[in-house]
Order: C-alpha cells, then sequence, then structure tokens
C-alpha cells in the first residue's frame, strides 16, 4: 500500500504565496509537514479525520487533493461512501451532497465502480441492548417534550441503522463523528460521542491528536472548545 502526505491544498504554493506569503511560510515549515508525521495518528486516520472536518464544514476546494490522500493512505472508496452517508446526518444533508458532487469525479479518476461502494441496505451489525435502551431513555428525558419528531428519528434511523452499518468499523464511525463535533464547535456533543469513541477503541492519546489535528483544519478556537470538553472526559474514565 502506498502511503502519501498532503501538499497542503489545491492551490499551488505560488498561489498561496501571491496573497499570503505567510501563510504560504506556515504551510510548509509549521503546519502539514510536521502534523502529518506525527505519531499519535495514523496517516489513515489523519485521513478520515480531515475529510470528514472539510465535509462538515463544506469546504469543497481542497477536498479533493484530501480525498486523493485519504485514498492512498488506505482508506477505501466503501468507506469514503459511509463517511459522506454518516455526514448527511451529523453536519447536514446539503454538506454531504457537496461531498458526492467532488468525490463522484475522483472515483471516476480512479475507476471506482459500484461493486467497491457499500449497498443501500446492508446487513446491519448487532445492537448493543442496554446500551441502546439507556441512550434512547436519555434522548426521550431531554428533549422528548420539546421535540417528538427528534426523538424518533434519533432512534431510527440514526442509532438503529446508520451506526450499525458495516460499512466503517464502529471506532471509525466515532472517529468521524467527533471529527465533525469539533469541526463544527458542537462543544455540547462531544462528551457524549468522545466516550462512545474510546469506548469503541480510540485511546486517550488519539482522542488528543484528533483535536490538534482540527485544530489546522477547523481552527484553534475550535480546537481549545474541544480541548476543554476532553480533558473532562478523560478525568472521569480515569475515576
Amino acid at each position: 500500500m502506498s502511503h502519501s502526505l498532503p501538499k497542503g491544498s489545491t492551490l499551488t504554493a505560488d498561489e498561496i504565496r501571491s496573497v499570503s506569503p505567510g501563510l504560504a511560510r506556515y504551510a510548509e515549515e509549521d503546519g502539514l509537514k510536521g502534523l502529518w508525521r506525527r505519531p499519535q495518528l495514523s496517516l489513515r486516520d489523519r485521513s478520515i479525520v480531515t475529510v470528514a472536518i472539510l465535509i462538515a464544514r463544506n469546504q469543497p476546494v481542497d477536498l479533493p487533493n484530501y480525498l486523493t490522500v485519504a485514498l492512498d493512505n488506505g482508506v477505501t472508496p466503501a468507506e469514503i461512501s459511509e463517511i459522506i452517508t454518516h455526514l448527511a446526518f451529523y453536519a447536514g444533508w446539503s454538506n454531504a451532497m457537496s461531498a458526492i458532487s467532488i468525490t463522484k469525479d475522483i472515483f471516476a479518476q480512479r475507476s471506482v465502480g459500484p461493486d467497491q461502494l457499500p449497498p443501500g441496505s446492508p446487513q446491519l451489525l448487532p445492537l448493543d441492548e442496554a446500551a441502546e435502551v439507556q441512550r434512547a431513555a436519555s434522548v426521550e428525558a431531554n428533549v422528548g417534550w420539546v421535540s417528538p419528531g427528534l426523538v424518533q428519528y434519533t432512534t431510527d434511523p440514526l442509532f438503529k441503522d446508520l451506526w450499525l452499518r458495516p460499512g466503517l468499523t464502529p471506532r471509525d464511525r466515532s472517529l468521524v463523528t467527533v471529527s465533525a463535533l469539533i469541526a463544527n464547535g458542537q462543544a455540547a456533543q462531544i462528551t457524549y460521542h468522545l466516550n462512545r469513541a474510546m469506548n469503541n477503541g480510540l485511546t486517550q492519546e488519539q482522542a488528543g491528536e484528533v483535536i490538534t489535528q482540527a485544530a489546522f483544519y477547523a481552527g484553534w478556537p475550535n480546537a481549545f472548545s474541544a480541548a476543554s470538553v476532553a480533558g473532562e472526559v478523560f478525568k472521569s474514565r480515569s475515576k
């Protein structure tokens, strides 16, 4: 399997320099080269985090570059397909459709056919009944009286269908979710999903590095907001 580091942007270095020489220098010296070589996350994981952030924030200029890097780093077309499907729920339908408009061209360049994509209705993974009962009760208590429709759709299709699709491992699905929440500044939702991610196999070190990655692709304020929440999660899990 080949591995690749991102060149930073679909824009050339000269194009960036023509507007912002300082940004061009940071991109070369301090940012991407060093960030992507840090060992706390694999290149594959960094690719998943970055693609999820770009889709969640609807940033199409650099998405072709990072989709290509993701494929080179071992993220399969089926997994990219599932990432987009998942983010339709966690970042909005229109953001997912924007990602599809770009990804279809990358798939065409790579000769990705229907046989490499997940089916619309696969055999779902087993449901953790006890965890689902607890989750459903919490959602009902918190928002059931406010938005019964939200409760209904959170149960099905979200947690009884989308989360059980086998095209992404539970860990990777959580990785995508946490990345999207950080990207869009949804700090209130991070506690639940970071705990779920760590239950699904994401380590504390990896979770911390997701925040580091997000600082460059979603901005320092979003990363610091996430770091504060993550710190409380780490403390609670160490007790």
